[in-house]
């Protein structure tokens, strides 16, 4: 079947940014017909590097292909082995015992064992990705022979088998760790290899189903994921045929396929999209060191009429980073912030600043439309507060938000996890979206608890510190929201617990 690219028109790419805003170009698809042989996947994420160290959720399917993890995550979230057959904590929970599946080689002929599971996850420990603060409960892994190995963790991680199953758990050869080469050459024990001679990085990637794969042979020969930079493009490729599937997050390229009854579609809600404020020590805007300030802000924005609008009501307003699985979730907190534009300023004028002041926003078109722009612009300057967006493409936007923390706060579509310590993780302790480390002693008090408390203890502590986080207003978040999981009628496809894309294990052919 004919495939379309950006050099023909049809279907546009030049790509963008989602999630940790990497970049690149993207070309349509082919279809899964003719014996459902090929699948292509459409997604508006990049992966710049295929070295596990970079690896994030968003941009997994990459490094599935290539790379199993230790331990595999069914589409409900339940652990089953995978290259680890088993694992057992000792009674602190401090030591993790994995044994090891025998018999496996990566793709380069290296054999699978316990020297390259220490290996790997000292090198995404230390490789600088924004994954490795999830293994920063390593303290040591200890080979006891080639099919068994320790985890030493300096305290309890109520996640690390969660993390395990994700980036942190991605097997590569060891003998190609050091180098580099993995960036664009990955060397694994995954179901495919990477067919470099038919692959763009940054703009089309193509696996091919390895031979001899010591696992279930996945139905798939062949394996392309399509990047683009909009989703009309992909809209179009699956009306088209040249696109297999794709989630959509727009609401309004939702609506497009409404009627269209060729194509399957599952809604599912996972992301919440909000205003992350990084600075809440005030040194880049001294504003929000105030907590009134942070509130009046909350305050401020008409959560109800940027769902109807924006989204097409198409989710759940929220004022809580915390899903609905966890512990720490409270529905109350999900109305928290009524909209009040009179307290807002009320607040504001406590806090010092009755004539408002100028809050800069870093802007990336992928996840700031012009509607949620002039939205948040109209709202917080009616009550004072002026927003002034910079308009960033994916390679400055990485550079100056995560490196140079060139921004007091960015607004960001954000997953909310079934596991409260992961939640806690990704956004309360310092690391990628606590940009400049505050805390405050109530959140020191709780974390603890929450990371090694009894089971009730920790549902305490996570609601505590939930119910915290909101009042003090940590976050501004908007809803959660609710996207569309399509396919063609020649695929089924599962949605994947804890990650906004499915995994490369969720897809069959219809008949399969």
């Amino acid at each position: 079947m004919k495939r379309y690219s950006a050099r023909t028109g049809t279907l546009t790419a030049c790509a963008t940014a989602v999630s940790l805003v990497l970049a690149g170009c993207g070309g349509g698809g082919s279809s899964a017909k003719g014996g459902a042989t090929e699948l292509d996947i459409a997604t508006l994420t990049s992966a710049q590097s295929l070295d596990p160290a970079t690896a994030i959720g968003s941009a997994l399917p990459y490094f599935q292909a290539v790379y199993d993890t230790l331990i595999k995550r069914d589409p409900d979230g339940a652990f089953r082995p995978m290259l680890a057959t088993k694992w057992e904590y000792d009674k602190d929970r401090t030591q993790l015992s994995l044994t090891l599946r025998q018999g496996v080689k990566f793709s380069d002929g290296t054999a699978f064992d316990a020297q390259a599971v220490k290996a790997n996850l000292e090198h995404f420990q230390k490789g600088g990705g924004g994954g490795a603060k999830y293994l920063n409960s390593l303290k040591a892994v200890d080979v006891k022979d080639a099919t068994h190995v320790t985890l030493q963790l300096s305290s309890p991680d109520p996640a690390m088998l969660f993390y395990l199953s994700d980036a942190a758990g991605l097997m590569a050869s060891p003998a190609k760790l050091a180098g580099g080469t993995l960036r664009t050459t990955p060397v694994g024990t995954g179901p495919y290899t990477l067919d470099k001679a038919r692959t763009a990085i940054g703009d089309k990637y193509v696996f091919e189903r390895k031979k001899g794969y010591w696992g279930a042979e996945l139905p798939y020969r062949t394996l392309t994921i399509s990047v683009f930079d909009n989703e009309t493009a992909v809209v179009n490729g699956l009306k088209t045929g040249q696109i297999d599937s794709a989630v959509l997050q727009d609401a309004n390229q939702q609506a497009s396929l409404e009627s269209d009854t060729q194509l399957d579609k599952i809604d599912q809600t996972l992301d919440f999209q909000g205003l992350l404020l990084f600075d809440r020590g005030g040194l880049r805007t001294p504003a929000l060191k105030d907590a009134k300030v942070r509130q009046a802000l909350n305050y401020a924005i008409d959560r109800k009429t940027m769902l109807d609008k924006i989204r097409r009501g198409r989710g759940e307003i929220t004022d809580q980073i915390f899903g609905t699985e966890t512990k720490a979730y409270d529905k109350s907190l999900d109305t928290f912030y009524d909209r009040d534009p009179a307290k807002a300023k009320q607040l504001l004028a406590e806090a010092g600043y009755a004539k408002g002041f100028t809050l800069k926003l870093p802007r990336m078109s992928a996840i700031v439309n012009d509607a949620l722009a002039a939205s948040i612009e109209a709202d917080l300057k009616a009550v004072g507060v002026e927003v002034v967006w910079d308009q960033l493409d994916g390679n400055s936007a990485l550079q100056k938000i995560f490196k140079d923390r060139a921004y007091s706060a960015m607004v960001m579509n954000i997953g909310q996890s079934s596991i409260d310590w992961v939640t806690v993780q990704d956004l309360v302790t310092p690391g990628t979206f606590n940009l400049f480390g505050s805390t405050d002693e109530t959140v020191k008090g709780l974390l603890p608890k929450i990371q090694t408390g009894s089971a009730a203890e920790v549902d305490e502590a996570a609601r505590t510190l939930n119910k915290h986080l909101v009042e003090e207003g940590w976050f501004i978040p908007f809803y959660r929201m609710t996207y569309l999981l399509v396919s063609g009628k020649d695929v089924k496809v599962e949605p994947q617990s804890g990650m906004a894309v499915p995994s490369i294990y969720n897809y069959t052919p219809a008949t399969f």
